[in-house]
């Protein structure tokens, strides 16, 4: 097992892409702790993981948080090598807005406030909560999650958009930092991915477009999927987590400030005539 021994956090990891990213790592051997606002949810995922692994309350949008989070793990397990900053949503109310568009005007400063908060700030605290143990462990792995909204135009999407574009310059910004302390730093970028973010998308285009007003929204995403993904299929949460288990380990030592697309081929088509 690829991991054995390594001690690795995940925030956000109750559910959904948290989830399945622990069950890569906890696969290959790794201890895990589970960080997140829900913590009856994170303590029974790390429960079925099977390897040493516990869920720890924590909403690491703000620093303090994620820093006194960390230290609680560090203090269980002994140290930390892999710390992955999951923690984020595109919530929201479609109805309201908030940090919907289009147009962009209607966008609320706290609608944009609030995407930021969860899902740039969560990775500006989380990076700044691991970076010192993995440093007195002589180095280690940061993960980021983002999204190919951070690589493309997402006019529906533009706060939420602009998170994870941050997301991956900061991303970039640390693995330069701190690849003379061994760390590395790669950020993932899913593609189209049944989230909160994905239904509150589908949710906009039911009110907005006629030939999806009497479907659901997870009918509307399928249908996106069938057009929209080269390979013809959804992205999963199990497929970021082989991923993340995959550039942790020995095997992606010498990858580092990378935006890897986990996407089914969609970035290709950016350009693309016809």
């Amino acid at each position: 097992m690829k991991l054995e021994g390594k001690v690795a956090i995940v925030t956000g990891g109750a559910r959904g892409i948290g989830a399945g990213i622990a069950r890569s790592l906890a696969a290959e051997g790794a201890k895990l702790a589970l960080l997140d606002v829900d913590v009856d949810e994170a303590q029974k995922t790390a429960s079925e993981l099977g390897t040493d692994s516990i869920g720890v309350a924590a909403d690491v949008s703000t620093e303090a948080a994620a820093i006194e989070a960390t230290a609680k793990v560090v203090a269980h397990f002994g140290g930390l090598d892999v710390f992955v900053n999951n923690a984020g949503a595109g919530k929201g109310d479609p109805r309201d807005f908030g940090g919907l568009g289009n147009p962009f005007t209607n966008v609320t400063q706290e609608g944009w406030d609030e995407q930021l908060g969860n899902n740039l700030r969560t990775t500006f605290a989380g990076c700044k909560a691991a970076i010192p143990h993995l440093e007195k462990r002589g180095g280690g792995s940061i993960v980021n999650i983002a999204s190919i909204a951070g690589l493309l135009a997402t006019p529906a999407l533009p706060a939420y958009g602009a998170a994870k574009a941050g997301v991956i310059a900061l991303s970039r910004s640390l693995a330069l930092e701190l690849g003379p302390k061994n760390i590395r730093v790669n950020a993932i970028c899913p593609g189209f991915l049944w989230t909160r973010a994905w239904e509150m998308l589908a949710t906009l285009m039911k009110m907005g477009v006629a030939e999806y007003a009497d479907l659901e929204p997870r009918e509307i995403f399928l249908d996106q999927v069938k057009r929209g993904v080269p390979l013809g299929r959804e992205q999963t949460p199990d497929d970021i987590g082989a991923l993340a288990a995959f550039l942790v380990s020995d095997g992606g030592r010498n990858i580092t400030g990378q935006a890897i697309s986990v996407d089914g081929g969609i970035t290709l088509k950016v350009g693309v005539a016809g």
